[in-house]
């Protein structure tokens, strides 16, 4: 037996991945990693008395090379007397309706996939073949999107399917490299198909694959993948035991949520999102965890809370007040002027040439932009859902909604109040809020706009 099957072997005893006569799904495009985790725990199968259903997932996104590794799936599951299902869908299309990533909708359609043919077989177990290698590329992934410790730990020996909670996957190669599963792939003459796509920079994966790794390893030696393998190791662990704390304290609330560390109050709050089905951004953790009894929206008619006790509950919002006003358009190529709008009385006029005035100091009400970067056209209008603004201060344009909330700007106050637009350039000024980034004073400023305005009373 080679070192590679011993290992494998090993790997699935020690992680209780199978049991004796199991019956279990091998999943296989006809990759490397795939066809090696075929031929091994085929090589095994007669010592445990496995039997062995081949799961291929076309996923019609590389056209005929797509044919091809179907057929070539086919035919070696076929050299192995093993059944072979194939499920084929259209990517690209699923992609477009649900406004997904191509890779996102890819995962979600093949997980889909696996998980019927289990339920159809009376199946409890599907086997991946992601290696150490794609741990790795895992991390530095997950990085870059500011995961916690649930993404930095990377991929577990066995997980619950994300389409069936009573289909688990299991990942016999994990702490298998690429060059040991290509020897063994060569010594045992087991073929394989190469993905084009794999070669492809568009995907972010592959940048970190042909790109940030090999420039890692060539500054820092050829260790980095063991030692972010050595760090997922110990994130993983002590994320276990920060989410088996904060599911402790759910369950008995032994002590105040504002007396539990910080890492397990995120997790508390974390889980009760999750379990509610709502997505558990940072932002969204942070407001809750950090104010008691301060709704957070999530969505349009959704708010959650935490209470004192560190409880979270859903609340459905009223629909928020529809205003009439139409939007005004101004020419400012004039001067000056004045204008009411929404119950407030706006009043311009374009300054000398030179940037900066002398004045050290203005009032509350008024504002000095960058006359030609604002234009010769002004919109007024009251905000609507969608709008992006750059204050001054920040690199780029956000969502007003997410200013609005991270202001606990109340609900029913944000429809009322008002935008300034530079038509084809975007929001300049919002009631209430610093100026626009891109609208600023600066040395080169040849004309200024002096923006006032008034709310009227009522």
């Amino acid at each position: 037996m080679s070192p590679f099957v011993t290992g494998v072997r090993q790997a699935i005893a020690q992680h209780e991945l199978l049991q004796r006569g199991q019956r279990l799904l091998v999943a296989v495009s006809g990759g490397l990693d795939s066809m090696a985790l075929l031929h091994v725990l085929h090589g095994l199968a007669e010592e445990f008395c496995w039997r062995l259903v081949v799961v291929h997932f076309n996923h019609q996104l590389r056209g005929a090379e797509s044919e091809a590794d179907e057929r070539f799936v086919r035919q070696a599951a076929g050299r192995l007397e093993l059944k072979c299902i194939v499920g084929r869908e259209d990517v690209r299309q699923m992609a477009a309706q649900s406004k997904l990533s191509i890779e996102m909708a890819a995962r979600e359609l093949r997980h889909r996939f696996f998980a019927k043919t289990a339920r159809r077989l009376k199946v409890r177990t599907v086997a991946l073949a992601h290696q150490a290698d794609d741990q790795v590329e895992l991390f530095f992934l997950r990085l870059l999107r500011g995961s916690g410790g649930g993404g930095l730990g990377g991929m577990n020996w066995a997980s619950v399917s994300p389409e069936d909670t009573r289909v688990t996957l299991i990942r016999p190669l994990l702490n298998q490299r690429r060059e040991s599963i290509e020897a063994f792939a060569r010594a045992g003459g087991i073929q394989w198909r190469e993905d084009s796509s794999n070669t492809s920079l568009e995907h972010q994966r592959n940048r970190v694959r042909h790109k940030l790794l090999p420039l890692l390893r060539r500054h820092f030696g050829e260790a980095v993948g063991n030692s972010v393998r050595r760090s997922m190791e110990l994130i993983a662990a002590e994320n276990e035991f920060v989410g088996e704390a904060a599911r402790q304290w759910l369950r008995q609330q032994v002590c105040a949520f504002d007396r539990l560390h910080v890492a397990v109050q995120r997790r508390a709050v974390h889980d009760q999102l999750i379990e509610r089905g709502i997505v558990a951004t940072y932002e969204a953790i942070e407001l809750l965890r950090a104010a008691a009894n301060s709704p957070v929206v999530v969505e349009p008619g959704l708010a959650v809370v935490r209470s004192e006790e560190g409880l979270v509950r859903l609340e459905r919002l009223a629909p928020a007040p529809v205003f009439e006003t139409r939007d005004t358009l101004i020419k400012v190529a004039g001067g000056r002027g004045e204008r009411v709008f929404g119950g407030v009385r706006f009043s311009w006029r374009l300054g000398p040439e030179g940037g900066a005035p002398r004045l050290t100091r203005k009032p509350a009400n008024v504002e000095w932009f960058d006359a030609e970067a604002v234009g010769g056209h002004i919109r007024l209008r009251h905000w609507r859902g969608g709008d992006r603004f750059q204050p001054i201060g920040m690199k780029q344009p956000v969502k007003l909604q997410d200013l609005f909330t991270n202001l606990k700007i109340p609900r029913e106050q944000r429809h009322k109040l008002i935008v300034a637009e530079a038509e084809g350039k975007g929001v300049f000024w919002v009631e209430g809020l610093r100026i626009g980034e891109p609208f600023k004073l600066t040395p080169q400023t040849r004309r200024r706009l002096v923006w006032q305005w008034w709310r009227e009373a009522v």
